[in-house]
């Protein structure tokens, strides 16, 4: 329906061009079209052409899922060469060419930037990331998942430059040691969520720490993570009263017994208890839920 009222509001109507374009266009109307119907609107008129070409250079959030599976390069280029004012950018459908050749200039010239995903791009470098440090200081979220890319000096220049972090995920960034995690928990100390999930090189030493300095601390992912063993959990427990969930399946060195005093606070976790695991376990072999006397 948005696209046949932008069809029919030709300029030769003399209706909808009329309208103030900075003041009514792009911040009432253009802004309720989907991305992918904005640029085909592109083609209309040389007119429709110049005003989504303005709406661009305004963009506060880009987003390269809503163009569709995978946008092209060249596309992607031309889209964000005028716009320095974007606040929220996502680029995950863009990991088959997206290299630090493309994302270094939309990232220099865009300093308001509190919001970045970049989930599986993995031919980027750690040049990327220092250029985020640089020149995103209010960055609040970060999504380096699947970024093997990312390693302990541009993990600290990030440290050392976006103190105001309160979510990063680097699942499955294996580079990373417990030396690293540790220098980015103590700069930012904000974190409310992190994710560390796919990573046989982080164990205790990384986890206390995170429990030691990060007290607003709200979601943590440790799924995989080998080296995680009960004592840490501990600490977390004791150290972020603000605890809402943690994963830690397929930490087999992690058992019920720290998990218990988490779990008596109604943290959410992602392994059940040793009876109720049981009990569905037994439930899949035999069919049915036996009657079991607890108070033998």
């Amino acid at each position: 329906a948005p696209w046949r009222l932008m069809m029919s509001l030709t300029p030769s109507r003399g209706c909808l061009l009329d309208l103030p374009w900075e003041d009514i266009l792009v911040p009432h109307i253009l802004c309720h079209l989907p991305l992918q119907q904005l640029l085909s609107l592109q083609r209309v008129s040389k007119s429709f052409q110049s005003l989504v070409q303005l709406y661009l250079a305004n963009m506060r959030s880009f987003d390269s899922s809503q163009i569709g599976p995978a946008i092209p390069r060249a596309a992607f280029v031309n889209l964000l060469k005028d716009n320095e004012v974007l606040q929220q950018l996502a680029l995950q459908n863009c990991s088959d060419w997206l290299t630090d050749r493309e994302l270094l200039p939309v990232i220099g010239q865009n300093h308001h930037l509190h919001q970045i995903q970049l989930k599986g791009c993995a031919q980027l470098s750690r040049h990327a990331l220092v250029a985020i440090s640089l020149s995103c200081p209010n960055l609040r979220q970060l999504s380096l998942a699947h970024c093997e890319w990312v390693d302990s000096l541009s993990l600290r220049s990030l440290a050392d430059h976006c103190k105001a972090l309160e979510a990063v995920d680097l699942t499955a960034c294996r580079q990373l040691k417990d030396e690293a995690i540790c220098y980015l928990v103590q700069k930012c100390s904000r974190l409310k969520s992190l994710s560390l999930a796919v990573n046989a090189n982080v164990g205790d030493v990384a986890v206390e720490e995170i429990a030691k300095c990060c007290p607003e601390l709200e979601h943590l992912d440790l799924t995989g993570c080998l080296r995680v063993k009960n004592d840490s959990i501990r600490v977390l427990a004791e150290y972020c009263p603000k605890l809402r969930s943690l994963k830690v399946k397929h930490c087999h060195n992690v058992a019920e017994s720290s998990l218990s005093i988490l779990r008596s606070r109604g943290v959410e976790l992602d392994v059940e208890p040793p009876l109720q695991r049981a009990l569905v376990l037994l439930q899949d072999v035999v069919g049915f839920a036996p009657f079991i006397n607890l108070q033998i």
